[in-house]
């Protein structure tokens, strides 16, 4: 894809996200139900705060791609760098978790993670721009463009890092206002919900060596690698010479 091209798609994806999020912050909230935006407001949904992450991610991709374009290319090295460890580490297994989970959830029993007095409050193209279409979005992203992944190990402290914050301040939630921030985790005990965050977390890993085997599969290994990987031929090639 041409860099005047992704810069177009970015920016775009940057105001879809930026306005999406500015939507749900401001929903109607007369007669809104008791037990909704409590203590922490919005930011306690790991659906809001996605949406942050990828305004913020599309934010730094528009920027890459301006200074692409500008000939700023040492500059645009750093931003590229960012934007790939973004994408590899948050914006891709975390919009694909958010999804996915929230529509099994939600088939099964929607009470358990969006109770139906929410509909008076969120539009329906509301709901479905924040939990469906990140998906697609997250797939575009890795036919677009190629993305650079960390080390696996840096990559995945790095997620459980993310992952262990969450969880922090879902507890901390918990033991301000004695309300679970998604009435799914009512349901188990002590035990119960550690195992349940321990699914989760390895479902997000899951989908992080999904993102890298799509990445993989479509671009290759990065241009990194087969620099390194022909300066050994090379190198092979003189001392047998």
């Amino acid at each position: 894809m041409e860099i005047s091209t992704l810069a177009t798609y970015h920016c775009l994806a940057f105001v879809w996200y930026f306005f999406v999020a500015y939507s749900i912050t401001h929903v109607r909230t007369e007669e809104r139900p008791s037990e909704v935006f409590l203590y922490g407001g919005q930011w306690k949904y790991l659906t809001v705060l996605n949406l942050v992450l990828q305004a913020v991610f599309y934010g730094v991709s528009f920027l890459a791609d301006v200074l692409r374009l500008i000939k700023k290319l040492r500059c645009a090295k750093c931003i590229i760098s960012s934007r790939d460890l973004l994408f590899s580490v948050l914006a891709f297994p975390v919009s694909t978790f958010v999804s996915i989970s929230f529509w099994t959830l939600y088939t099964y029993n929607r009470e358990l993670v969006y109770p139906k007095s929410l509909d008076g409050i969120i539009p329906l193209w509301l709901n479905h721009a924040m939990h469906t279409a990140v998906l697609p979005f997250a797939v575009l992203e890795i036919l677009a463009t190629p993305h650079r992944y960390p080390a696996k190990k840096k990559g995945l402290i790095l997620l459980g890092f993310v992952a262990f914050l969450y969880i922090s301040w879902v507890l901390w939630i918990y033991s301000v206002t004695g309300e679970w921030v998604y009435p799914l985790f009512a349901l188990f005990s002590p035990a119960g919900l550690a195992a349940f965050f321990a699914g989760s977390l390895a479902i997000v890993v899951s989908f992080y060596n999904f993102g890298e085997f799509l990445n993989r599969m479509i671009w290759g290994q990065s241009k990194k690698k087969k620099s390194s990987l022909r300066g050994h031929v090379q190198q092979v090639e003189e001392r047998k010479n």
